[in-house]
């Protein structure tokens, strides 16, 4: 059965959840200034783990508040923030998503569609922040977005936002603004969670339920969270408790997901006044602590795992290169040249197994072009075909120009916004598809260079599983696009007014619908130009990287080794001294390598 559970955090609830990877970054640091001292050549490496020790210590969970319009979810947030920050209407508010991280004050930036700089400005209070907010995401002073507005960012100093956690304020479902549920939609791919919110007064409806569906195809996380049980008496809380566990176990939900009671408005009035136990009776509490200091945890952990197999592998990096230095201190000059010349060869043969690898990259880039043209022509095809059953009138009816407009208004952001979503999702899959034999190719290539370093001067190497990571490009779906939809018939020339009604109305009709197919062309064509984006900018990156990873291994194995072999010409003393700071360096390496963490909580 679905059940309010709460965790166990220990009897410490303010302790920060980034103890252990506070600990993980100073071994980085130490790793990093250990590469460091010992080899310049390594200076790839240290910074590497520079950037990990500070994307570590920057991790973000990104968690959606996401439901029906007038469920509560504003009011929820300012609970959870602490005083009344975003607004909340009896009407819908826009399509545009915020989002609210810590900051020691409070700040409100305004991102636009149109790529112009953002506006900033600095809040003095909640209310100021309020205020500033209403500007651009409330229907009465943006209609429809007429500002152009992609995204808000609020910076908040709430101790809930000081572990890293970003609770984003999604449209409302449901509303008459259609546009606003596949906008919501479309971003959630890319949060951490989300908490779906309903409340008691009305049950879960039908829509939501639909909602809920494609919800739960698009986040990894998802919670839910019965709001309102303020109006209900005891025993009526539970008969919305056991209906909504029913209704969600209907609807395909695991029964052991959480579900929690919670009156958001009582929540904020208890931060309000400063009342704790009102706090507690509220169910806040028990949000606060199960799904965003235990969720904020479990990203931590997650992130802290990834941050430490990345420098096991960039530690090992490092002790190739010293070791293979170490060798070819100990080596006779002539073993030592003619090894050399077996690497170079070895290096030659991948080169040009890079450039077989490229083609065929390139060959598949043109392949999946070719596929998205198709895809942009169907949907031309099927736009065209919607859009005409929504604005015109079955054929030898009247046309009315003004409500077909209207209609079309209504339908092109909603039609698009869906399919964008569709395709973004379709054609990822199928890149990262064509992908996958590449990034093992990749591998295999950068390892064989390894290995092979490795094998010719008798030194341990262990495999680091490889950093060819070819990932998919996509621009966030939190930047919402801005959809063509104006349209203004052409007026009747006069020829119109020469020739008979029936006549007139067809031609009318005609040209009507050649503008909708015009604009069926120009919002493909945004779709279209964006998923291509996408594509090039992908495979370009996967072949950028391998280049770089490929010359980087060069300068490990054979950069290292040449170097050293023209010193011992000329500098036969201080190599016996450099030897012994080697063997000392590959034993600190490995000492600090050694105790880097399998799992954030070891």
């Amino acid at each position: 059965m679905i059940h309010s559970t709460q965790p166990t955090l220990g009897p410490d609830r303010g302790a920060p959840v980034l103890t252990g990877a506070d600990r993980l970054a100073s071994l980085l640091r130490e790793i990093e200034t250990e590469l460091e001292r010992a080899d310049p050549g390594l200076a790839p490496q240290a910074e590497a783990l520079r950037d990990l020790r500070e994307r570590l210590l920057a991790g973000r969970f990104h968690l959606a508040v996401v439901g029906q319009f007038k469920r509560g979810k504003s009011t929820l947030l300012n609970a959870l923030l602490g005083e009344e920050v975003l607004p909340s209407a009896v009407v819908p508010l826009t399509a545009v998503p915020t989002f609210v991280r810590f900051g020691d004050g409070r700040r409100v930036e305004v991102r636009y569609l149109d790529g112009r700089p953002p506006d900033a400005w600095e809040a003095a209070g909640a209310a100021e922040t309020r205020r500033l907010l209403e500007r651009f995401v409330a229907e009465a002073s943006n209609p429809e977005n007429r500002l152009g507005v992609a995204s808000v960012e609020v910076t908040h100093p709430a101790e809930i936002l000081a572990s890293g956690v970003v609770l984003i304020d999604t449209p409302g479902i449901g509303s008459t603004y259609r546009h606003n549920t596949e906008v919501a939609l479309n971003f959630l791919a890319q949060c951490d969670a989300a908490l779906f919110l309903v409340s008691a007064d009305p049950p879960i409806t039908q829509v939501e339920l639909e909602f809920l569906r494609e919800v739960r195809r698009r986040v990894s996380r998802l919670f839910y969270l019965l709001n309102k049980v303020d109006y209900l008496a005891p025993d009526e809380v539970e008969a919305a408790l056991h209906f909504l566990r029913r209704t969600l176990s209907v609807a395909g939900v695991e029964d052991e997901t959480p579900l929690l009671p919670l009156s958001a408005r009582r929540g904020l009035e208890a931060r309000r006044v400063g009342d704790s136990a009102l706090w507690e009776t509220s169910g806040l509490a028990e949000v606060e602590s199960h799904l965003v200091r235990f969720l904020a945890c479990d990203k931590a952990d997650a992130l802290s795992r990834a941050v430490a197999g990345r420098a096991r592998e960039l530690a090992e990096e490092g002790l190739l290169r010293l070791r293979l230095l170490a060798r070819s201190l100990e080596l006779p000059e002539a073993a030592l040249a003619e090894r050399l010349d077996l690497l170079a060869e070895r290096l030659d043969q991948a080169r040009r197994q890079k450039e077989i690898a490229r083609d065929l990259v390139l060959g598949d880039r043109r392949r999946l072009l070719a596929v998205l043209e198709e895809q942009a022509e169907a949907l031309r095809r099927e736009g065209a075909d919607f859009l005409a059953r929504r604005a015109l009138p079955p054929a030898g009816g009247q046309l009315d120009a003004r409500a077909a407009a209207a209609a079309l208004a209504e339908a092109i952001p909603g039609f698009f916004e869906r399919r964008l979503g569709e395709m973004s999702r379709a054609f990822e899959a199928r890149v990262r598809q064509v992908l996958e034999p590449h990034r093992k190719r990749a591998e295999e290539l950068i390892e064989g260079v390894f290995r092979a370093a490795a094998d010719l001067f008798d030194v341990p190497y262990r495999a680091s599983g490889g950093e060819v990571r070819l990932e998919v490009e996509h621009a966030p779906y939190w930047v919402t696009e801005t959809w063509v939809s104006t349209f203004q018939p052409i007026p009747p020339g006069l020829v119109d007014r020469l020739v008979p009604r029936r006549v007139r109305a067809a031609r009318r009709r005609r040209r009507f619908a050649e503008e909708l197919e015009a604009l069926v062309r120009r919002n493909v064509e945004n779709l279209r130009w964006a998923t291509l984006q996408n594509v090039q900018l992908t495979f370009a990156r996967c072949a950028a990287r391998l280049d770089e990873r490929l010359e980087l291994a060069v300068s490990l194995t054979e950069g290292a080794l040449r170097g050293t072999a023209e010193r011992r010409c000329e500098q036969a003393a201080e190599v016996r001294g450099e030897r012994a700071a080697v063997a000392a360096a590959i034993a600190r390496v490995e000492d600090l390598a050694g105790r880097l963490p399998a799992s954030a909580g070891s």
